[in-house]
């Protein structure tokens, strides 16, 4: 494999003796590139550590209650007062409904009979907007004080150790670690 060359040595020939020995090293290269990629299995591990602290804000939840009215029977006259048979529509003003007058009389004296009425008054629809930080006069209306602070703490040590310490109401500490393990083949 080996070839000793002259300074006389025609040119063509020493190109013939390279490309030779590049034939004969050329699969033990391949090989030895390989077996290395082949071999270079492993771990990688990831370690994080975090902590969330959260103090509520104050909320208000104000929801409209609409109007409802029905009337239901059966054996009985009904009258608005001036026409009989019939009920009255009423009115609404600023989204209040106000029935009109109903009379009900048993139709037969002696028969059964049956009559009811029911009647919710909605809130009244504002005219504007609330301002910020004001509750709507509604029937409905949830409000939430905001969270205190108080001695709500979180820290994350170099070593990646959590300490988490409680706060006042309205308030959360979420501490966590996370370990990731990927194996490489």
């Amino acid at each position: 494999m080996c070839a000793t060359l002259n300074i006389g040595t025609p040119t063509k020939y020493i190109q013939i003796q390279i490309l030779y020995v590049m034939k004969k090293i050329l699969p033990i290269v391949m090989l030895l590139m390989t077996a290395s990629a082949a071999q270079a299995g492993g771990l990688v591990s990831k370690q994080s550590s975090s902590v969330q602290l959260t103090v509520e804000a104050a909320r208000s939840t104000a929801v409209r209650v609409g109007n409802s009215y029905s009337i239901s029977g059966s054996g009985i006259n009904t009258t608005d007062g001036t026409t009989a048979g019939t009920i009255s529509a009423g009115s609404i003003t600023s989204g209040i409904y106000s029935p009109g007058t109903i009379s009900a009389t048993q139709a037969t004296d002696g028969n059964a009979f049956t009559f009811s009425t029911s009647f919710t008054q909605g809130d009244a629809i504002p005219s504007a907007a609330p301002t910020v930080g004001d509750v709507p006069n509604f029937s409905n209306v949830t409000a939430t004080t905001a969270g205190v602070a108080g001695t709500l703490a979180g820290t994350v040590a170099t070593s990646g150790a959590l300490t988490v310490t409680a706060g006042g109401a309205g308030t959360t500490a979420t501490g966590q670690f996370v370990s990731e393990i990927t194996v490489i083949d």
